[in-house]
């Protein structure tokens, strides 16, 4: 439509009689008035270059979407005597569509048990208890500038440490020889059968 609006406006402005108007003169033309007027002339009206217009791809779009908008309707519709449409019947063929109650129902218990973990997580308490693994980090303060009996001893605290690292270890040991003389059992029970 451009094109056309263009090609009009060209075709207008030459077929105006030019007599009437004062001539005008431009200095582009000045170089060589008299010489190669006519031709000289008609080079300085530029045009902008053709360029071919389409409809563009939402005309055809648009276009497909009325027919099958069409199709889709007809084939939704119910028949004259009230069977069910082609629609409802192919999608009475998919095992999606018929059990939709026993998909409802794991839906329903997902939802419920994500609600309680996550109520679950959100109000329990958060564990401060943190183990002391390096107990050399009590006595990392510098021994310098610091006043007189104000750089408390904490060997006992120290010491409560170590005991409870032995008696860890202890619980573990006596755990870990309860295991292999039951291994040992075992294997003597199934040499004897």
């Amino acid at each position: 439509m451009q094109a056309f609006r263009t090609r009009t406006a060209c075709v207008a402005r030459r077929g105006r009689r030019t007599a009437l108007l004062p001539s005008r003169s431009y200095a582009s033309e000045s170089h060589d008035k008299d010489a190669h007027h006519d031709d000289h002339h008609d080079d300085h009206h530029h045009h902008a270059p053709e360029v071919k217009e389409s409809l563009g791809a939402s005309f055809y779009i648009f276009a497909a979407a009325i027919p099958v908008s069409i199709l889709a309707y007809s084939a939704s519709r119910e028949g004259a005597d009230g069977t069910p449409s082609r629609l409802s019947q192919m999608m009475r063929n998919f095992d999606y569509f018929n059990d939709w109650e026993a998909r409802n129902t794991i839906r329903t218990n997902l939802i419920e048990q994500a609600a309680h973990d996550k109520h679950l997580l959100l109000n329990s308490g958060k564990n401060m208890h943190v183990e002391l693994k390096t107990p050399e980090l009590f006595n990392s303060g510098s021994p310098r500038a610091v006043p007189a009996g104000h750089y408390p001893d904490l060997a006992y605290v120290t010491e409560h440490y170590r005991k409870q690292a032995a008696a860890e270890e202890e619980r573990k040991m006596q755990k870990l020889l309860a295991k292999r003389k039951a291994q040992e059992q075992q294997q003597q029970q199934q040499e004897g059968s």
